[in-house]
């Protein structure tokens, strides 16, 4: 298949092909693997970069503040952008920025004495370009494979694999190289997603030609939003599960089980869960439920016990079995909401719809983990973690409690035939 060809549509009743028989596909999977590899090495970075110019711990968290605020910011104007120029554009053009913000960085690291202010710079240059790419990857999976559960599943095992090896490899690079040499492997893999990217520009697209102002192509994503109550319903849900449950778990998760199980006993802990969501990947490509949303609920259940290991003290071994069971149902629930966003919504509009999903699912994360230190000194880190698995379980429980989630069910095809190179502008659709 070229990049040219619009995928066949298959017969009735026959199974999609894989996406692996599309060179589209295996363009843009290589692209995203690449780019995930260099997020995945990021932090390991960016905090011996910190420490080593002498700025301490608080100097890691301005630097990682500075790098998310503008994803926060800007990540509903990258939606609209991409919906704009289309997603490939504005992709391409965020991995450029990346990469040489990140071979900028490199440069001073090794030419000057760094400051502070120059790494938060940079770093909030590549948080504004993230917040260009992150909206497109929604509106690109539609379009480069028929079978988008199935792409989905391989690209939250990317993810996973990428989660894994990218802070090893900045451990290697910044033990037996230098800190700088690290960042100039980030930027490489910022190039190769770039050059993976590049060829798709030839993709049928729905670039919206329209020219309302940005406010009002703002207002768009926003009716389009709102207009699916399973689709509001879950990312409601999802801000306070991320206020409650992903901000404290993390740090205070990593806290205690480094407390309980040593700092090599965590680690084998941490690449438990990533083994889960591996696994969970896997199972996103064989089972197909007709109601995607009530299964990926139910096997979020399960997350609720990589919060509750930590604070009940369980045992290296069950603790570890616990985070792979808590990555698989995370990993699944994953692919359950790809997919689900990407049938249900119109191709015109879906990079702006993203950027809301995106938007409410990140923004008071940051909020939960600052608030989980003060929690702990208050509370106790086991009794702010047992707080969090209880709330998990309320959380996905009201979830499944909302009739139009419930209701959602799976589509055949996608919502708007690839091949398309303008679409007029779409009525809302209920949820």
């Amino acid at each position: 298949m070229t990049i040219d060809e619009a995928p066949s549509t298959p017969e009735h009743g026959s199974p999609p092909p894989s996406p692996w028989r599309s060179t589209r596909f295996r363009l843009f999977f290589t692209a995203r693997s690449t780019s995930l590899l260099g997020d995945g090495m990021l932090m390991v970075s960016l905090t011996t970069a910190v420490l080593g110019a002498g700025y301490g711990a608080g100097g890691v968290g301005y630097a990682l503040a500075a790098w998310m605020a503008p994803i926060v910011v800007l990540v509903l104007f990258g939606g609209v952008l991409a919906d704009r120029f289309t997603p490939q554009v504005m992709m391409v053009g965020a991995d450029v920025v990346r990469m040489v913000a990140m071979l900028t960085l490199a440069v001073l690291l090794i030419t000057t004495d760094i400051r502070l202010w120059h790494i938060m710079a940079l770093l909030a240059l590549s948080g504004a370009a993230t917040a260009m790419f992150q909206p497109g990857l929604a509106s690109l999976v539609p379009q480069v494979a028929e079978d988008i559960q199935r792409a989905n599943a391989l690209l939250r095992v990317s993810e996973a694999i990428c989660t894994l090896l990218g802070p090893g490899l900045a451990g290697l690079l910044v033990a037996y190289w230098d800190v700088a040499a690290s960042f100039v492997v980030i930027a490489a893999a910022y190039a190769l997603s770039a050059l993976g990217l590049a060829p798709l520009r030839k993709l049928g697209t729905a670039r919206d030609e329209g020219n309302d102002p940005l406010w009002q192509r703002l207002a768009t994503g926003w009716h389009e939003f709102r207009s699916r109550s399973w689709l509001w319903g879950v990312i409601a849900i999802w801000a306070v599960y991320g206020l409650f449950v992903f901000g404290p778990a993390l740090p205070l998760g990593a806290a205690l089980l480094t407390e309980q199980h040593g700092a090599g006993g965590y680690g084998w802990i941490a690449s438990a869960d990533g083994a889960g969501t591996i696994v969970g990947g896997l199972l996103g490509m064989r089972v197909r439920p007709r109601r995607p949303l009530v299964a990926g609920a139910c096997a979020m259940f399960f997350f609720s016990l990589n919060p509750l290991a930590p604070a009940l003290g369980w045992s290296f071994t069950l603790t570890a079995v616990t985070g792979v069971v808590a990555g698989c149902g995370f990993a699944f629930w994953g692919v359950m909401w790809a997919t689900s966003v990407q049938t249900h919504i119109p191709l015109a509009v879906l990079s702006r719809v993203s950027a809301y999903d995106v938007a409410g699912s990140i923004m008071v994360i940051p909020l939960g983990r600052a608030l989980a230190g003060p929690a702990a000194d208050a509370y106790g880190a086991d009794r702010v973690l047992l707080f969090s698995s209880v709330v998990g379980l309320v959380c996905i429980a009201a979830m499944l409690c909302v009739p139009a989630i419930r209701a959602l069910t799976r589509t055949p095809g996608h919502p708007v035939p690839p091949a398309a190179s303008t679409v007029p502008a779409v009525p809302a659709q209920g949820g």
